[in-house]
């Protein structure tokens, strides 16, 4: 192959790199709408258990708070806020958040839904 050949072909995979990145970042891009909290990142994950957590404080409800953890994956409601609780408590939460969990940690761990006695 000659340097002309290599060169061309060199130019033409930058164009095409280009053109690439403009039509996936400009043109087109992925929007993401309507998806589940499961897929969140583990930060995102801990602000909506926290969110949760403050909303429980509010109502006081088990089964709501239980509903809203289960749509975070198929780990039970208080191992969800176990591990936020770690989260928060590692990565400097206010006191009073670490707090919203913990109740909420202590809510889930005696849950029992409604409906499983006999």
């Amino acid at each position: 192959m000659s340097s002309s050949n290599i060169i061309k072909i060199i130019i033409a995979l930058i164009i095409g790199i280009v053109l690439g990145l403009i039509y996936g970042w400009a043109i087109d891009p992925i929007e993401y709408v309507d998806v589940t909290p499961n897929i969140l990142r583990e930060d995102y994950r801990v602000d909506y258990v926290l969110m949760t957590a403050e909303a429980y404080q509010n109502d006081f409800d088990s089964d709501a708070a239980a509903r809203r953890l289960a749509i975070l994956g198929s780990e039970s409601p208080a191992t969800l806020t176990a591990a936020a609780l770690q989260y928060a408590t590692s990565n400097n939460f206010t006191e009073t958040e670490i707090q919203s969990l913990q109740i909420l940690l202590t809510a889930m761990q005696t849950y029992q839904p409604q409906g499983n006695n006999p």
